[in-house]
């Protein structure tokens, strides 16, 4: 309450002397000044001289700025200033332009012109203010309103503007200009009210401040350079912009900050060059942007790159423009596809690699992997996915594995890991199970094959092998043994005949079943089946080849029972990590 009773003081007071000058107060008027009262009611420029910008003080365009006051505030009867406003070029104005806390209800043009000391336009209400091509040490006008805009297009400021809680209801534009503030920001308008911030080509030695202003529309900054090397060249933090916002081919040098800012468009690197190395070079952090992220045509991100908790529209970018290792920040960056950019598993896990979570003293981020398995899903590169989650689960669990302090566990996670890896792509690839006891069953086949050609295999029954027959058929014809008592009995087998083949030729051994390696690896393989196999067959470990095809015999099954629970464990899902 004490604060508007104050500018409506100010404001009243203001009139009021406004009220009480009259024109005699500025005789004589200087040369200049009386060129501009032959003109007042023209409503066209007052050009002094060319119109130009002055060098130095000419007699005939030097302007006292309280003589400026006096018109711009309504003037007397008989010099009052067209319905278009004051508007006057290439004039020198003296002393203090001091228009604070009042109501300028028509157009301020002072363009071209030089002030030798700041204007002063706190909590005005104006129109329009036009200081384009002017020659200024700074610009107050905190709390300014104005029903239109405030143009600085190619003016030239060595000092701050200073448009802090200003509302106006067309844009700031500021193309082409050049403002240098020494310390602090060269345009400080926190909490700004506008249509557009327009910066096109503008040079800015002190940066910028936007934080939380509200823009109807764009920022756009293309072309400008922005330079605040200590500290943050354009701060725009919680800046909500229902338009775009635009850094093509800007140069930027510090970091450009836009944490928490809502943005309705696009924001557009293109061609821009980031320039912050060692620190954030732009960040973006909690940053909901609606529409897309470009980040291409030779652009360059010197300095960290933060997204953490983004939520962006679409991705545009080309791999060369990448911040380098350890420069990029996707934790919990949420985003919709990637457009004109690499798709495929290869570059975005090299995307994914240039973050290093240990700069924010963590081991490892599993959700921005998780982020791009999903948006691979979505336009459909299935494989892709599966490829970025096999990855996520490695390092992830590479990051535990370190975490465990006891060598011990670290060895038996590792073992477990590496199963897993190779048997499952970490649960990802549940079918490479399969693939693994296909590998094992052509093992076992070969295996058991060359036992059978080495007369290694023999009936798995006990009854069998007490028989006479299958005793004999270990003895050539020409050989004899003793079975019972002392009687003499010959062998049954042909000269080179295997033990096997002879028993199966003899009528005790026809109806036993015949030996298949296929069906027989395949039985030992898989314990769900019962192909008959290896209730009739085993491995003779007193024949050649038959204590390989014994402890393979051994090492299948336990094989055959591990692969077995792995796939089910991956299809269900067990083995993934949360």
């Amino acid at each position: 309450m004490t604060a508007e009773w104050g500018v409506g003081a100010a404001a009243e007071q203001a009139q009021w002397a406004a009220a009480t000058a009259r024109l005699d107060d500025f005789r004589p008027l200087l040369p200049a000044e009386e060129a501009v009262v032959a003109k007042l009611l023209s409503g066209n420029f007052d050009r002094l001289g060319d119109g130009s910008r002055p060098e130095g003080p000419d007699p005939a365009r030097v302007v006292r700025a309280r003589f400026l006051r006096f018109l711009m505030l309504g003037g007397e009867e008989g010099c009052r200033p067209h319905e278009k406003g004051v508007r006057i070029s290439g004039a020198w104005i003296t002393d203090v332009l001091d228009l604070e806390a009042c109501r300028v209800f028509r157009d301020i043009g002072l363009n071209d012109c030089h002030f030798e000391a700041v204007p002063i336009l706190r909590a005005a209400i104006i129109n329009r203010l036009f200081l384009d091509g002017s020659l200024l040490p700074g610009l107050q006008a905190e709390r300014l309103e104005a029903r239109g805009g405030v143009y600085l297009r190619g003016a030239e400021v060595n000092g701050e503007v200073n448009l802090v809680q200003a509302r106006l209801g067309s844009n700031l534009e500021c193309d082409g200009a050049t403002i240098r503030a020494p310390s602090g920001y060269a345009l400080l308008a926190p909490s700004l009210e506008v249509r557009n911030v327009l910066v096109r080509g503008a040079s800015f030695r002190g940066g910028i401040n936007l934080s939380g202003a509200q823009l109807a529309a764009d920022l756009d900054c293309a072309g400008a350079v922005v330079t605040r090397m200590e500290g943050v060249a354009i701060e725009a933090s919680e800046m909500e912009s229902r338009g775009s916002v635009v850094l093509r081919g800007a140069r930027i040098e510090g970091e450009t900050r836009l944490t928490a800012s809502a943005i309705s468009g696009d924001m557009d690197c293109s061609g821009a060059v980031l320039d912050n190395p060692g620190e954030t070079a732009l960040e973006m952090s909690r940053t909901v942007l609606k529409g897309a992220f470009f980040l291409r045509r030779e652009a360059r991100v010197n300095g960290a790159l933060a997204l953490t908790g983004a939520s962006i529209g679409t991705i545009h970018d080309e791999a060369s423009c990448w911040p380098k290792t350890g420069d990029l920040l996707l934790n919990r960056c949420r985003y919709g596809a990637f457009i004109d950019g690499p798709v495929d598993a290869g570059s975005r896990l090299d995307w994914l690699s240039r973050q290093t979570p240990e700069r924010s003293g963590e081991d490892f981020w599993p959700q921005p992997y998780e982020q791009l398995a999903s948006v691979f899903r979505e336009m459909g590169h299935g494989e892709d996915a599966r490829a970025v989650l096999v990855v996520k689960e490695r390092l992830q669990r590479q990051a535990r594995r370190q975490r465990a302090r006891n060598p011990l566990w670290r060895g038996l996670l590792a073992a477990a890991d590496g199963v897993l890896g190779v048997t499952l792509a970490y649960g990802r690839q549940p079918l490479l199970a399969f693939v693994w006891l296909l590998v094992f069953w052509v093992l076992g086949v070969a295996t058991f094959a060359y036992a059978e050609r080495q007369s290694a295999i023999m009936p798995n029954s006990a009854v069998v092998l007490r028989a006479p027959e299958w005793t004999l058929c270990g003895l050539e014809k020409s050989e004899q043994r003793v079975l019972v008592a002392t009687q003499l009995t010959n062998g049954l087998a042909e000269s080179g005949q295997t033990q096997l083949a002879c028993f199966l030729q003899r009528w005790e051994g026809s109806s036993y079943p015949a030996f298949n390696p296929w069906m027989y690896s395949l039985d030992t393989l898989l314990p769900v089946l019962d192909m008959g196999q290896k209730a009739f067959w085993r491995p003779n470990p007193t024949k050649p080849g038959g204590g390989l095809a014994i402890g393979y015999f051994y090492f299948q099954s336990i094989v055959g029972w591990a692969l077995s629970l792995l796939a089910v464990a991956g299809f269900s899902g067990l083995v993934k990590s949360s």
